[in-house]
């Protein structure tokens, strides 16, 4: 069977946390942290905060330097598509679209331009189960 979640969670690496939050119970820190500890290159987005893990956080996705493999949205649906044409200008791999985020307009046009879309599924989740990690 094809399992395409995880050719994706093996292949790629620098995954920007869109929607990051500071706040060590929201869900995007614990799967941000779960991230780090798991050997991947975390790049938190959110324009209300510094920095998160001791890493900076960029306002956006254009306003970060380095390449980004997976973009992991954790915004509601109606940020999305913005999200995602920021995405494509990036030079993206995956648009991931966190559990209760479902656009599939954004879906669409990030799968036209190339892009591997996941959508209303969490990532940390999806490693845990394929990889056994906690």
């Amino acid at each position: 069977m094809n399992d395409e979640i995880k050719e994706i969670l093996t292949k790629y690496k620098t995954i920007a946390v869109v929607g990051i939050s500071d706040k060590s119970d929201r869900d995007s820190y614990i799967v941000g942290e779960y991230l780090l500890r798991n050997g991947y290159k975390i790049i938190p987005v959110n324009p209300n905060i510094d920095s998160v893990f001791g890493l900076k956080a960029y306002p956006d996705l254009l306003s970060v330097p380095d390449d980004v493999d997976i973009v992991d949205i954790f915004r509601r649906p109606e940020f999305v598509d913005e999200i995602v044409e920021q995405a494509i200008q990036k030079g993206a791999k995956v648009v991931w679209m966190q559990l209760g985020v479902i656009n599939e307009r954004a879906a669409k046009r990030a799968q036209d331009a190339g892009l591997k879309v996941i959508m209303n599924k969490c990532i940390k989740v999806e490693h845990m189960y394929r990889f056994g990690n906690f």
